[in-house]
């Protein structure tokens, strides 16, 4: 690593502490630190920045940070996009300064920025984009990512998170930024008040239908800042005051009672089970740190794709209309649920950012979306994107009414549904790695020689290249999906099940369960991660 590039950095970076990381660096001689920290810029992509908190281009950092407020400038500028840009944050490492640097490079600029109040969930930010008919949102967040990690991530004025070509101009404009230091700052921008999180409740709270509130609920905010904002929503809605994991309700940025702050993580969700038993909780819920994905537990935890098929069945059952949408990854009882209710059903690419986009589809306003990682829209018109909130409010809403039926469950009614449209299990083969390079290799590998049969079953091969970095594999009652994930160095493979109920659902369920553990055993061979 050249010690004049390195230097370069240093004399351009606005933070000491930053400053004084990289000059350690160079003192020390750690070549191959430094050689990582300035592989490359840490690049703006859909999902807008996330990285490791750390000096240097290829970190999340202060200097990285202007230069993306400084970016998302420029663009709005060329695209004329008129009114303020309103920034959110969470409680993660530099989230609070991210945010502030953000609107003071922006106040500079000559934008208007709102500033969120105090560290508040995703959601409210994305639903404050439209409520203050603003030109764009940021978000600094990691959501589930692990500890070390922070992000920034970007709406447009429609409320939803950006799309290409708006990522790749972000970027361009970035890079156009000849000085951080050089870059106009103000002080001149806007902390708002209570009254965009007062609004959002009162939104959200109005989500679930009218019906019984008779629950016992436990729930945990995992270290994140949904516990407060939680525990409103479930009063204003009419239910009792949840039960809290009081050492995970407050928000801190090591998450030291778990190893990665995700809910879908083993022992991530241990203390709310424990609470949940202790109180006799008809459900538990999990929000994760940033609170836009819900966890929901009853007996076991549900997953994510059985928590959205109850979520569109509630809705279905309510009246809603218009497009309910999932993605290529998720579970296909959806598009059953929507044939038999005679309502429009859109698939997309995996992510948020494309479920709210899949009106494009259909011609019909969305109803309703999901993806299988925990991610609902149970309020499109109210935050498009994904949401805990009123997920959780409109889970807990579907429970008490079961409970008021006769004492049923979320489970008793998953089983009603499988009845009707078969045992559509869902599963999947996450595997983790150091060496980024692994997922590309094992991408190669799977495109290059792909299976003919899984389970003993003829299977078509798909390559969703260069859309997608998706290859699908799909055969009588059995479907693989294999991608790297989106946020994480993870490679995924997610794979499904369908079994048509003939006699009893236990049945059935353990017949699907049994094709399933064989299917997981091909695919982990087939990625090259043998379990």
């Amino acid at each position: 690593m050249r010690d004049a590039v390195v230097q370069a950095w240093i004399d351009d970076d606005p933070d000491p502490a930053t400053r004084a990381e990289l000059e350690a660096l160079l003192g020390s001689g750690d070549e191959a630190e430094l050689r990582d920290r300035f592989s490359g810029p840490l690049r703006f992509g859909t999902a807008g920045l996330r990285g490791i908190v750390r000096a240097g281009p290829n970190g999340m950092n202060r200097a990285v940070v202007r230069r993306a407020a400084a970016g998302l400038a420029g663009y709005l500028a060329s695209i004329r996009a008129d009114g303020p840009v309103v920034i959110g944050y969470d409680a993660r490492r530099g989230s609070t300064d991210f945010a502030r640097d953000t609107a003071a490079v922006l106040a500079g600029a000559g934008r208007a920025a709102l500033l969120l109040p105090s560290a508040l969930p995703t959601p409210v930010l994305a639903f404050a984009v439209r409520h203050l008919d603003a030109a764009a949102g940021v978000m600094v967040t990691a959501s589930h990512n692990p500890p070390q990690d922070n992000g920034y991530k970007v709406y447009l004025g429609d409320g939803a998170q950006i799309v290409p070509p708006a990522d790749a101009l972000i970027q361009v404009a970035i890079a156009s930024v000849r000085s951080v230091r050089a870059l106009p700052l103000s002080e001149d921008y806007t902390i708002l008040g209570e009254e965009v999180l007062d609004a959002y409740l009162a939104a959200v709270c109005a989500v679930p239908p009218a019906g019984p509130r008779e629950l016992t609920v436990a729930y945990t905010a995992l270290h994140g800042v949904g516990a407060e904002v939680a525990r409103r929503a479930f009063v204003g809605a009419g239910f009792a005051e949840p039960y809290i994991v009081a050492e995970q309700a407050l928000p801190d940025p090591a998450f030291p009672t778990v190893p990665f702050p995700n809910p879908e993580e083993p022992g991530a969700v241990d203390l709310l089970l424990a609470l949940a038993a202790g109180r006799g909780a008809d459900i538990a819920i999990a929000n994760d740190p940033d609170a836009d994905r819900c966890a929901v537990i009853c007996g076991r935890m549900l997953r994510g794709d059985e928590v959205g098929v109850l979520l569109a069945d509630a809705l279905l059952d309510a009246g809603r209309t218009g497009t309910f949408a999932t993605t290529i990854v998720s579970s296909s009882m959806l598009r059953s649920l929507c044939l038999t209710a005679d309502v429009p059903y859109a698939e997309t690419l995996t992510g948020f950012k494309w479920i709210v986009r899949a009106p494009e589809q259909t011609g019909v306003p969305l109803a309703f979306g999901y993806e299988e990682a925990l991610g609902y829209a149970a309020a499109p018109d109210i935050v498009l994107d994904k949401d805990g909130i009123s997920a959780a409010l409109l889970v807990a809403a579907r429970a008490a009414q079961l409970k008021a039926d006769g004492g049923k469950t979320l489970l008793d009614r998953l089983d009603e549904l499988a009845a009707e449209h078969g045992v559509h299990l869902t599963d999947q083969v996450s595997i983790r790695v150091n060496d980024l390079s692994l997922i590309g290799t094992a991408m190669s590998s799977l495109r290059a020689s792909p299976p003919v049969e899984l389970l003993g079953r003829a299977v078509g091969f798909e390559d969703l290249a260069p859309d997608a970095d998706v290859v699908r594999l799909r055969g009588d009652g059995l479907r693989v999906v294999v991608r790297p994930s989106g946020t994480e160095p993870k490679l995924k493979a997610y794979l499904e099940i369908v079994v048509a109920v003939t006699g009893s659902v236990a049945a059935a369920r353990d017949e699907a369960a049994a094709l399933m553990s064989d299917l997981r055993t091909e695919v982990s061979a087939l990625m090259g991660f043998p379990t």
